[in-house]
């Protein structure tokens, strides 16, 4: 009977963590913004469900009352407006200045929360998403006086866009831009409105009420944003609020927790909670749905980056694994979103976009698929989804030796399929690292192209990829490919550790074609101890070489170039100093697999430390300065968020 009661109270007691475990995290993300510029779209947003639009909270006195957009995305991101929908209250007919009012604005995971005190009013509004095109807005107004108030409600709103005109729809309103984008916008019907439409501004006035002293009174509406048109403009029906306020609420509940209590760690770093869930919103701010070309859901490198509006293969495979801790079916459509585009030859794009005439086949990225598959399956145990991509890898791993192999000796390169070499330096992900310099290009037929440089990273993957398909192939009870996987390791573990292993200097380097070596030290020369290739005698060395002070264990620690290379250059060089996290990720993880749990530990909690907005409520950029800790490149960056959740759930500071 104790054990029941015991069992009870601990259930008990995780029902009521999980009701409140989103309110725990207000602001892990600063929110404020006002629109001056529709193309300035580098500032912190809120977006969920895969919806294709964005909101912030007002920044402005000017704007309380209003949420702050949308903005809208599809090959480029734009603001439509600054409020589209701004409220305005009066009282006996006289207006009441919501600019003086004493403010309170949150950002919660899924949730946008603004309150207003002003003359014995209490205004709420709250913004949710409820499917990947519409978000929903609800406005509570109370009385706080002790008598009645006569109150009449108008709402305002102008777009940014020019030869447009807002038409009305019954109770809401629809305006049509870019040649085939909508944006609606529809109040409940139980409140008919008034519109006056000037072009491309409006205001709705709704008829004046009585509110009794200590009642309040609620209204929403809908937004909607559609970036292709099919059929008729949508029509809303009215949904009650509270219901699905408690349903978002539940869901971003269930993320938090599926993170946080799935394998039964006890958090009690509260700043390693508050990255973690930055990291989460990060991750889902991203999220975009299937749309025009794009076959499956999937995740942006960054909303907040022009360069960024569509999937990206490398990206994808990172994001997937952060993504299956608390979303596994967005992981694994993440992953599906690159293989919809896998060629009959078994490459996969670089990059793929609303419109594929987009995509890009000049390269693709680092193979990291299989192990980002295996991830996923860890989370979700889903063997159909084993099986349906597990003929896709083998035939993207396969790809690589038959295209990106110049002479045939079991080591490949990084390559393009147009024979430039800029494209060959993108294919390796690290677009201008150091030991591309003097690398050329050898074609290898009609359609693929090879450096002249072996680079350790991409065998190590490539090593790594066989072990994964190799667990994939059991789990498939595909006993004859598992035994054949398994018998490719030993060789070419030997081939790697022998070519690409420094024994005077004790760290891995690239390798031209020729036999010389690239000596610019960077994390290509810990991949091998992520991929398990290196012995003890060759690890320890290499743990050597990250910890020295003047080349890697900097400020933030593990930069893309050693500190003391002459080009070492973080502020302009894309991967030539600066700290990229899957990087530090690759590094931490292979320390941790050769015993190194506390050396691995202390760079992780300088990194969180140093890292400029990590641990205050900044975003988490693409990349950082490994001197002055300040966040560089892209804001709110997918695969940096990806792998903060993987380094918080694998070392316990």
């Amino acid at each position: 009977m104790r054990n029941y009661l015991v069992v009870l109270l601990s259930l008990t007691l995780g029902n009521v963590f999980a009701q409140s475990l989103r309110k725990s995290f207000p602001d892990v993300l600063k929110l404020g913004y006002h629109v001056s510029s529709s193309s300035t779209i580098e500032t912190n947003v809120f977006s969920d469900m895969g919806a294709w639009h964005a909101y912030t909270l007002p920044l402005d006195s000017g704007d309380n009352g209003a949420f702050i957009g949308p903005m809208v995305m599809d090959m480029n991101g734009s603001w439509l407006a600054n409020s589209i929908a701004r409220l305005s209250v009066k009282v006996s007919g006289r207006t009441v200045d919501l600019s003086k009012a004493r403010m309170s604005v949150h950002y919660y995971p899924g949730l946008l929360d603004q309150e207003l005190w002003v003359e014995d009013l209490k205004i709420s509004l709250q913004l949710i998403f409820v499917s990947n095109r519409e978000a929903i807005i609800n406005t509570t107004i109370t009385n706080r006086s002790a008598s009645k108030k006569e109150l009449q409600l108008e709402w305002s709103g102008a777009t940014l866009l020019k030869n447009t005109k807002w038409d009305q729809q019954s109770n809401g309103l629809s305006i049509d831009f870019d040649k085939g984008h909508r944006f609606q916008l529809f109040f409940q019907t139980k409140a008919p409105l008034v519109f006056e439409i000037n072009n491309n501004s409006y205001i709705a006035k709704q008829a004046g009420f009585i509110l009794p002293a200590g009642k309040s009174y609620s209204i929403a509406r809908k937004e909607r944003y559609d970036l292709e048109l099919k059929g008729v403009p949508q029509k809303f029906k009215t949904d009650h609020f509270e219901s699905l306020l408690q349903a978002n609420e539940q869901r971003w509940n269930k993320y938090l927790s599926s993170y946080f209590h799935t394998d039964g760690r006890k958090w009690n770093d509260t700043l390693q909670k508050r990255i973690a869930v930055k990291s989460i919103v990060t991750l889902m701010t991203n999220w975009r749905s299937k749309a025009k070309d794009l076959l499956h859901d999937g995740v942006f490198p960054s909303l907040n980056y022009q360069g960024f509006y569509g999937f990206w293969s490398w990206d994808s495979w990172k994001q997937a694994v952060g993504l299956s801790y608390f979303n596994p079916e967005l992981a694994k459509s993440n992953i599906l979103s690159m293989f919809d585009y896998q060629d009959e030859h078994g490459m996969i794009a670089d990059c793929v976009y609303t419109d594929k005439k987009e995509n890009n086949w000049r390269d693709t990225k680092p193979p990291l698929a299989a192990w980002s598959v295996w991830k996923v399956y860890e989370q979700s145990k889903d063997t159909s989804f084993l099986k349906d991509i597990y003929p896709k890898l083998v035939l993207y791993h396969k790809w690589w030796y038959k295209n990106r192999d110049h002479d045939k000796n079991g080591l490949c390169e990084y390559g393009s399929t147009d024979g430039t070499r800029i494209a060959a330096a993108w294919e390796s992900g690290m677009d201008n690292a150091v030991r591309f310099d003097q690398a050329v290009l050898f074609k290898n037929n009609n359609y693929a192209w090879s450096l002249d440089q072996e680079s350790v990273d991409l065998n190590a993957y490539l090593y790594a990829e066989k072990e994964y398909l190799a667990k994939i192939a059991d789990v498939l009870s595909l006993s004859a490919e598992s035994k054949s996987w398994r018998k490719q390791l030993a060789p070419l573990q030997k081939q790697i550790n022998d070519r690409f292993y420094h024994t005077v200097k004790g760290f891995y380097y690239d390798r031209l074609i020729n036999g010389q070596w690239i000596t610019a030290e960077g994390p290509e020369g810990w991949i091998p101890l992520w991929a398990g290739l290196s012995d003890d005698k060759q690890a320890e060395p290499v743990l050597h070489i990250m910890q020295n002070k003047s080349k890697f264990n900097t400020k933030v620690p593990l930069p893309t170039l050693t500190a003391d290379h002459p080009k070492f250059d973080p502020t302009k060089g894309y991967w030539r100093g600066p700290v990229w996290l899957d990087q530090v990720y690759f590094g931490l993880n292979g320390l941790r697999r050769y015993g190194y749990h506390k050396e691995a530990g202390d760079f992780l909690n300088a990194l969180l430390q140093n890292a400029e907005g990590l641990k205050e409520e900044g975003p988490i950029c693409e990349n950082y300065h490994p001197v002055s800790g300040k966040g560089l490149n892209a804001r709110n960056f997918s695969w940096s968020a990806a792998h903060l959740l993987m380094l918080l759930k694998e070392n316990d500071l």
